[in-house]
């Protein structure tokens, strides 16, 4: 294999187009469907299609055995110049962006095993102490990259917990973009809040008085408004394709340094809006070997219901559950799920072409973990294993154990946490009597001052608050 700087990527692939989830939605009440492609530029500035739809690669490349192995040993960035090299050949030099991604990943991505063969992927090591970060860097890099020197970007993006931090932080400090973030008031942990409220500079918060679901309903009505589009939104949510191409990397890293042989993998993912899953999905038709993706979800059980029963319901309004980042009834990153197995759901959640239910239950294994459960999966782990889980790892690795009980023991599994137990120290102490020790990243936050904009769940109000507090020009 040649070394990634040295491969020419351009004269080895196709060019890659991205096309609209609603591309085929004629006469769908008020939906005029996007038919064109763009490029991977337009797609991660423009953060969603014009027809609400979620944007798509027309083509999937596939990434040899022999390449994966051969990140073996190899530092985290090596897996992302091979996976993002692979889609971005033709769009970013190599040198660009190896640059990219260096400045995006300096920190490591620890395997630590649980029992066996079976590992927690930490994802929780970066700025904000969520796996969030990985996907919000090298967005970030990349779309200041991009950007036309002339032209303010306005980000606009909905958190259920981790994303808007991840996504401030990233975005702190890059020239001609400002970032607007909406969480939910109640629903996200007092140091998760603080992350949000104080992170400053060109990032702003707003505190909605509702669910995740109408932060993000706003932000999604937002995009198409003909009365603000001067105001070049894009999107840093996982609706947008910069989110979840950086979400396929840490799937390969991990196979790469576990595997034996040409092995398959169980891989768990703990999931919410379901772009971390979407980027296995995206690995497996690569040609990372995924026997099973398992996307266990809290007690919002849109999606194990669907896999069971056949018909989709969307859970309106979402619950509150433990792992709040996870409190999605109606998954953004469904669409696209839909899309690759053959069927297609709207923003709103109406189905208008079913996929292949069978294909999805063959590869994909989802179960609702409640939160009693979460409780004492967090406590058992510790007792027998002594590794602190916060929520979200809980229901992932819970996750696991459910499946590994349906369909017995598999070699090689992996489960994701997805923040650092230090986010959720109320709940850490009342469950194990110990409070986690804060990683650097979070040293501070409970001192740093800063105050969110309340708004209600009202478009009409977050317009004119958009209009009045957003600037167009450079």
């Amino acid at each position: 294999m040649k070394l990634q700087d040295e491969v020419d990527y351009a004269a080895a692939m196709k060019t890659i187009r991205y096309y609209s989830t609603n591309r085929n939605l004629d006469g769908a009440g008020k939906i005029t469907p996007f038919k064109g492609r763009v490029s991977f530029r337009d797609a991660l500035l423009q953060g969603q299609a014009p027809d609400e739809g979620l944007y798509m690669p027309d083509r999937i490349p596939h990434i040899s055995h022999e390449d994966i192995l051969s990140l073996k040993g190899k530092p985290y960035s090596e897996a992302a110049m091979l996976v993002a090299g692979t889609f971005l050949a033709d769009e970013v030099d190599v040198g660009t962006l190896r640059t990219i991604i260096e400045d995006s990943y300096p920190f490591t991505v620890p395997l630590e095993n649980m029992v066996d063969r079976k590992y927690i992927m930490r994802l929780d090591q970066g700025p904000t102490a969520s796996f969030k970060d990985f996907a919000a860097r090298m967005m970030a890099r990349l779309m200041g990259h991009f950007r036309d020197s002339n032209t303010r970007l306005n980000v606009l993006v909905a958190t259920s917990g981790d994303t808007g931090s991840a996504v401030g932080e990233a975005f702190k400090g890059i020239e001609g973009i400002d970032v607007t973030i909406l969480y939910p008031q109640g629903e996200v942990s007092e140091r998760q809040r603080k992350q949000l409220d104080t992170i400053g500079d060109n990032v702003k918060a707003i505190s909605v008085d509702g669910k995740f679901d109408d932060c993000q309903n706003l932000v999604k009505e937002a995009f198409p408004d003909p009365s603000l589009a001067y105001l070049c939104f894009t999107s840093a949510n996982s609706i947008n394709f910069g989110r979840i191409l950086p979400q396929m990397v840490y799937y390969f890293y991990a196979y790469a340094q576990l595997c034996r042989s040409g092995e398959g993998i169980v891989v768990s993912v703990p999931s919410g809006n379901f772009g971390n899953a979407l980027g296995c999905e995206y690995a497996r038709r690569m040609g990372l070997p995924v026997e099973k993706l398992v996307m266990p979800t809290n007690e919002n059980d849109e999606f194990p219901r669907f896999l069971e029963k056949g018909t989709y319901e969307k859970v309106s309004p979402s619950l509150a559950c433990l792992s709040n980042a996870m409190n999605v009834g109606h998954p953004s990153n469904l669409a696209r799920f839909f899309e690759l197995y053959g069927g297609t759901v709207d923003r709103t959640g109406t189905v208008h072409r079913d996929p292949d239910i069978d294909a999805m239950r063959n590869n994909i294994f989802s179960v609702s973990i409640s939160d009693e459960e979460t409780k004492r999966c967090i406590k058992k782990t510790y007792e027998r294993h002594g590794i602190v889980l916060e929520p979200h790892g809980a229901v992932g690795w819970r996750g696991l154990e459910t499946y590994l009980e349906c369909y017995g023991d598999f070699p090689l599994c992996v489960s994701l946490e997805t923040a650092h137990p230090a986010k959720f120290p109320d709940e850490i102490v009342k469950l194990l009597g110990i409070a986690p020790e804060v990683p650097d990243s979070m040293r501070g936050i409970d001192e740093r001052k800063g105050n969110s904009v309340r708004l209600p769940v009202d478009y009409t109000v977050f317009r004119e608050y958009l209009r009045d507090n957003l600037k167009s020009e450079v």
